[in-house]
């Protein structure tokens, strides 16, 4: 499908000749992983008002549209279906503008900044945006999706670092929501922004965003620990916590096959472990504070080495071995974990979470059956295991004849999901959030109850058909 001549004159007219694309618009078509689909145009607005204007000539059309942002997202919940009949709605210029506040310690920002962008402009000030991502998502999906990343443990998630929002509702009016409250307490009614969070743009678009911002580290150390074994990593974490309090930022957990397949495809890294024998598990712990080093006072490498060897002696013995290293090393390493996974072949991905105690069982009851299950499927986890997620990753050899089975995923991720969410009662989608990907899932583990009330919320935002998941 393409657009009408008279919508696209209608909408050239609201936009500018930059505003709406109908050629070259791959970009905006192909997600993060995979998927692919068929825009009829793409609408790329540059302000609250923008938005506004187009949305309600979409609405009263009937044209459906798809909110995207950075378009890193991983579920295909920000790519057009196949069908060619939806218009892409991009953020991409919406990103220009920014108001600090150093005494409240908080920022508005426009959807379409770039993280990147945001804690490069606020990094003279000492401060940033404390979701630690390997991605460079836009400011306005981190929002939709209620981003979490590697310092979950310290800081949160995004819902926990957002103040305000303004919104565009899908209606007729397209009408313009402000829920900017710079206040980190106010108790006076429905916390409306949270409906927002998380819902991948179902409920509306974001165009603006209060954010809670934090002090930079000043001083950070980090380590990679071995742990005795699996069921030591949970008793090694409380540990942590125990002798390290609020220092503790990061608590990562990475399997040999993901680290390895990050040292084969990132040759540059280097490989700290004896003998380049890559253990089986392996945490990556970071300790950090927001002050400068003072005289006389215990340098954080020390503190880390502290904790460490009283943890070291504990009747439990949940420690093996220990590298302390350098934290860009260290970090490089964690972050390059996810492509080297997706350079081993076919990926099939889930973002799943648990009980902090559940991690570790799960994975081991995976790995034990993965191969009378489904042989040659490889699994390469890795996740937040301070929070209670994981990055369960299998790979399958791009020759392996299980690709030619076209039940194979389904009934992989029937049996990932059943003992996932049935047995362990964690959840299919972690801080990915609901796209096509997950909407049978969604289906599935949703109760019929909350699906009404979804529905319900849908109706009164936004009536009109916007974005790629139904919550009802």
């Amino acid at each position: 499908m393409t657009l009408e001549r008279a919508h696209i004159d209608a909408l050239t007219a609201i936009l500018g000749e930059k505003g709406l694309l109908t050629q070259g618009l791959e970009a905006y078509e192909t997600g993060a992983r995979y998927d692919r689909g068929r825009a009829a145009a793409v609408l790329r607005p540059k302000s609250t008002a923008e938005v506004s204007a187009a949305v309600a000539y979409c609405v009263r059309h009937a044209i459906p549209l798809v909110p995207q942002s950075g378009n890193t997202g991983l579920v295909s919940g920000s790519t057009p279906d196949a069908s060619g009949n939806e218009v892409v709605l991009s953020l991409d210029r919406l990103g220009g503008g920014m108001d600090l506040d150093l005494d409240n310690r908080s920022v508005r920002v426009d959807a379409g900044m770039r993280l990147s962008d945001l804690n490069a402009r606020l990094e003279e000030h000492g401060l940033f945006f404390p979701i630690d991502l390997g991605a460079d998502p836009r400011i306005g999906g981190m929002v939709a999706t209620n981003t979490g990343g590697s310092r979950f443990l310290k800081y949160g998630d995004v819902r926990r670092n957002t103040l305000g929002l303004t919104v565009v509702l899908a209606d007729d009016e397209g009408t313009v929501l402000d829920l900017q409250n710079h206040l980190r307490k106010d108790n006076t009614g429905v916390d409306w922004k949270q409906l927002f969070i998380g819902t991948s743009g179902a409920f509306g678009i974001v165009t603006e965003c209060v954010l809670n911002l934090e002090p930079l580290p000043r001083q950070v150390a980090t380590a990679l620990l071995v742990p005795a074994g699996g069921a030591q990593v949970l008793p090694l974490l409380r540990a942590m916590e125990e002798k390290l309090g609020a220092y503790l930022s990061a608590f990562e957990g990475m399997s040999a096959n993901a680290i390895k397949a990050a040292f084969a495809h990132v040759p540059s890294l280097r490989n700290p472990f004896q003998g380049g024998h890559v253990p089986d598990y392996v945490i990556l712990a970071e300790i950090s504070r927001t002050w400068a080093s003072r005289e006389g006072e215990q340098p954080l490498d020390s503190v880390l080495e502290t904790a460490l060897a009283e943890i070291w002696e504990l009747p439990s013995a949940p420690l093996a071995d220990a590298l302390p290293g350098p934290p860009q090393e260290i970090w490089a390493l964690r972050h390059s974990l996810s492509e080297g996974v997706k350079h081993l072949g076919k990926l099939i991905a889930f973002d799943l979470s648990f009980r902090r105690g559940d991690i570790m069982g799960f994975c081991d009851r995976m790995k034990a059956e993965m191969p009378a299950k489904f042989p040659g499927v490889a699994i390469c986890d890795f996740g937040h295991i301070g929070d209670g997620g994981v990055h369960f990753n299998l790979v399958v050899a791009k020759d392996s004849p299980l690709l030619q089975d076209e039940t194979f995923e389904g009934r992989l991720r029937d049996w990932v999901f059943t003992v996932a969410v049935g047995e362990y009662g964690g959840s299919f989608s972690a801080e990915h959030a609901i796209g096509r990907r997950n909407q049978a899932f969604y289906d599935r583990y949703t109760s019929e109850k909350r699906k009404q009330m979804a529905a319900g919320l849908k109706a009164l935002t936004s009536p009109a058909r916007l974005g790629s998941v139904r919550f009802g």
